[in-house]
């Protein structure tokens, strides 16, 4: 197994957090990312009934993702020192959790283009937010959603070169189209230093579709992850309509699963 097969919590959204994993964990999803949707998920008696779906199940979570991306621009990426310093504190109720639930990775999309920030001051705060969330043995990766800055290769090419080997990515392919840059450029680029890919298929009308029914050669598509070292994890992310059925899902999460497996 070179790498994780899942869904993340969100293409089930607006289902409630514990019923969207229950669901995954049901039909026994290998691994998972759970998208934290508001600020009572955070407290413990919350996180004590995910862990123990996780546990009987044995379904790994390998991601956390957080309600507060739309205002990373403004608490993160802000020129107000004091409130990225509350920021961070808050931050941590984040990676308490992906500790406990035992995640490796936190999502984090970063500031909005729209937001005048330097790069430089960009990378020194996302450093320190790596940092902070490393001393709960979790890893912020940076995605490239198109709205941000980091949606564009060349700021996340710029990240590699003055972090090295401490930046990870996670790879959106929609997100990738929705900026109308090639999947396959952020690959050759990131290498090994992407270790999470969003998943999901476009053609001519949507850039959120199953995988499999767009323009995109999935097996080809993985083949070139692995051959640059890729062995993160693969999970499946759509919005609620790009699929019909809770069973057209799975099937193609099984789809994903045996490109893997073959």
């Amino acid at each position: 197994m070179n790498y994780q097969v899942g869904i993340s919590t969100a293409t089930l959204y607006p289902m409630l957090t514990e019923q969207a994993l229950l669901e995954l964990c049901k039909r026994r999803v290998e691994c998972v990312e759970i998208f934290i949707n508001a600020p009572c998920e955070l407290e413990k008696k919350f996180l004590r009934e995910l862990k123990s779906m996780i546990d009987e199940y044995g379904v790994k979570v390998r991601s956390i993702h957080p309600f507060t991306c739309e205002l990373e621009s403004m608490i993160l990426f802000t020129h107000y020192p004091r409130r990225f310093n509350d920021a961070i504190e808050y931050y941590k109720r984040f990676f308490d959790a992906a500790a406990y639930l035992g995640a490796e990775l936190f999502v984090l999309h970063g500031n909005n283009v729209r937001n005048n920030y330097p790069f430089e001051s960009y990378v020194k705060r996302f450093a320190k937010l790596n940092d902070v969330s490393k001393e709960f043995g979790v890893t912020v990766a940076q995605e490239n959603v198109a709205r941000c800055t980091g949606g564009d290769l060349g700021f996340l090419v710029g990240m590699k070169q003055q972090l090295g080997d401490d930046v990870k990515f996670i790879l959106d392919t929609k997100q990738a189209i929705r900026k109308g840059q090639n999947p396959y450029d952020f690959v050759e680029e990131l290498g090994d230093s992407i270790v999470h890919v969003h998943i999901s298929d476009y053609d001519e009308v949507s850039d959120c579709k199953l995988v499999g029914t767009g323009k995109l050669d999935y097996p080809k598509f993985m083949d070139k992850l692995l051959a640059k070292g890729f062995g993160g994890s693969v999970v499946l992310e759509l919005y609620n309509k790009g699929y019909r059925s809770l069973d057209e899902l799975y099937q193609n999460y099984d789809y994903i699963k045996s490109v893997r497996d073959k």
